[in-house]
């Protein structure tokens, strides 16, 4: 480890908490209707969008409807995805003419990009045509405003009292579309091209190597789609490669880029939390909860990455960083605190192989997604995720004190517990059962290329990033076979929608309960004991869910090469 790679981490961070206050700020702006730079432009547009749709902005929703608008939008884009994959070979914008897709890995693709995943069972620039492209980059758009209009109506629940409604999605859709992805979208993309990526619908160019040999150099519109991938936590890029690619990264100052743009809109919610809830200390405490959770990770990933493999010692390369899987542009600084941060932020891009990192980074990658995409995670379902937490938290509080539990003014009562752990169980389930249902049956198993521990970390890894909605994905096991594009697109989907509704009716139940003021036993949840509580209950929920697999897995492997046996 260096003192530069430890810096990169500790300017990250001041980074994103300089950040948080503008542009949390501008986000709560945006949705509370006051004036921001960009209403000349977008009011108009705005009232232009309710008329077309017939919609009526000022018509507020119960939480049930808010779920059917939020269901219903994924459900559309799912449709129109599928439907664009299966037509493809007889679509326009396919110069390259690119055949039917498998069944499953279309249902994958579709599942994935309407769940915010974007898992990718195929290679991009081989696969897909510039129009099924082009819609993916719709999705990409569309499916993580969901996660900020829901994180929207789950704070409602706690700042209103007495009421019944949580707003109306389809206003937080379009406000969200309008101000904030769009705009992000095209300055990150002009910047991206001129940083190198290229954007054009040109016909892949084929050249001459200088061996002789014949090479085909994929291209097209790479720079839009790679930049609301990035911005939107989605992760699924245009190569295969992702942005390990010097197209998608072409120098380390484009990758430090989209590892900021990662962070943006999660942090900004942050801060628009602390100012609905009229308390920022609130969302202070949250986010240096999430940091330390997200430091710890990184150390780890960079000390296991820096040492290397101690296997190595007979080749006279004992102490070396493990440069296995990783570009040597980036090096295992900068690789390591990319592939935490999009494992612990929900987003899945890539710029090294996860498959290649040390036991111990691997780890660090599966324990980031098993805790619920909470250390800041994606577009508004990293904030509920810690909602839910912060619920058990205070619960797990009242019981050592005898008091009914209280979170921001409100009594946390029997049903909320009940819904946050269901939105917490759900999930978990899925990841285990799936995993274990793969090591057992043939056809599970006939897709895992290594063997032993390692193996098992990549299904793990699998099922983790796909309830997770990450995205990435460790090498190593047939990701496209029928079985895993089949199960990992159903983990996908019970990994977004069951948090989602119960989440969702906890906020319902909450709206309607009276403010309870502060008393001198009310527990304080701003300070540093509420900070290490919360902490302490996500990683005690994570390791007594996850351990015993975990065990089993990279913790197995990491002892294995301690012997001196490798897999």
């Amino acid at each position: 480890m260096t003192v530069q790679g430890i810096l990169q981490l500790v300017v990250l961070l001041a980074v994103l908490a300089l950040l948080a206050k503008p542009i949390g700020t501008y986000m709560y702006r945006v949705y509370h209707g006051e004036r921001t730079f960009l209403d000349a432009v977008l009011r108009p547009v705005e009232r232009g969008v309710y008329r077309f749709m017939g919609i009526d902005p000022a018509q507020e929703m119960r939480w049930t409807t808010y779920a059917l608008a939020l269901l219903a939008i994924n459900a559309v884009g799912f449709i129109i995805l599928f439907l664009l994959i299966v037509l493809q070979p007889y679509l326009p914008l396919n110069p390259q003419h690119f055949k039917h897709v498998p069944l499953w890995v279309a249902w994958n693709t579709a599942i994935s990009f309407a769940t915010n995943t974007n898992w990718q069972a195929y290679g991009g620039e081989s696969t897909l045509s510039y129009l099924t492209q082009m819609w993916l980059v719709v999705q990409q758009f569309l499916s993580p405003i969901t996660g900020v209009c829901f994180l929207l109506a789950m704070v409602r629940g706690f700042v209103r009292h007495n009421a019944e409604t949580l707003g109306n999605f389809w206003q937080d859709f379009v406000r969200t579309l309008l101000w904030i992805s769009i705009p992000l979208a095209i300055v990150a993309t002009l910047v991206m091209v001129g940083l190198g990526t290229p954007q054009n619908f040109h016909a892949y160019t084929q050249v001459t190597t200088l061996q002789g040999g014949k090479q085909t150099i994929a291209q097209g519109p790479i720079a839009s789609m790679n930049s609301i991938m990035q911005i939107g936590d989605n992760g699924g890029g245009y190569m295969n490669m992702n942005a390990g690619t010097p197209f998608e990264s072409p120098n380390a100052a484009s990758l430090t880029l989209q590892l900021l743009m990662g962070f943006l809109v999660p942090i900004g919610c942050i801060y628009l939390f602390g100012l609905m809830v009229k308390d920022v200390r609130q969302g202070w405490a949250i986010f240096v909860a999430m940091a330390l959770m997200f430091a710890v990770g990184a150390l780890v990933v960079y000390h296991s990455e820096a040492a290397g493999n101690p296997l190595l010692a007979h080749l006279h390369l004992a102490g070396h960083a493990n440069m296995e899987g990783k570009e040597t542009r980036f090096g295992p600084a900068l690789s390591s605190l990319f592939e935490n941060s999009t494992t612990a932020v929900s987003w899945g891009s890539t710029a090294a192989a996860n498959d290649s990192l040390t036991p111990m980074g691997g780890l660090v990658m599966l324990f980031n997604m098993m805790t619920g995409e909470v250390i800041f995670g994606s577009w508004g379902v990293g904030m509920v995720g810690m909602l839910a937490f912060a619920v058990m938290a205070v619960f797990l509080a009242g019981l050592m004190v005898g008091r009914t539990p209280e979170y921001l003014g409100k009594k946390i009562q029997a049903y909320e517990v009940k819904m946050a752990v269901l939105a917490m169980i759900v999930p978990s389930f899925v990841i285990l059962v799936f995993a274990a249902l793969s090591v057992v049956l043939k056809a599970g198993r006939s897709g895992i290329f290594n063997h032993g521990p390692h193996g098992l970390s990549e299904v793990l890894y699998a099922f983790s990033s796909g309830v997770g909605n990450n995205g990435s994905a460790f090498g190593g096991l047939n990701a496209a076979s029928p079985w895993y594009a089949a199960t990992v697109g159903f983990a996908m989907l019970f990994g977004r929608f069951p948090m989602y509704l119960p989440a969702l009716a906890m906020a319902g139940s909450l709206v309607k309960k009276q403010r309870v003021p502060a008393s001198a036993g009310t527990f304080p949840t701003h300070g540093w004991l509420w900070i290490l509580l919360l902490v302490g209950t996500v990683f005690i929920v994570g390791a007594l869910t996850f351990f015993p697999a975990l065990a089993l897995g990279p913790i197995a492997e990491q002892f294995a090469m301690q012997a001196g046996k490798v897999f």
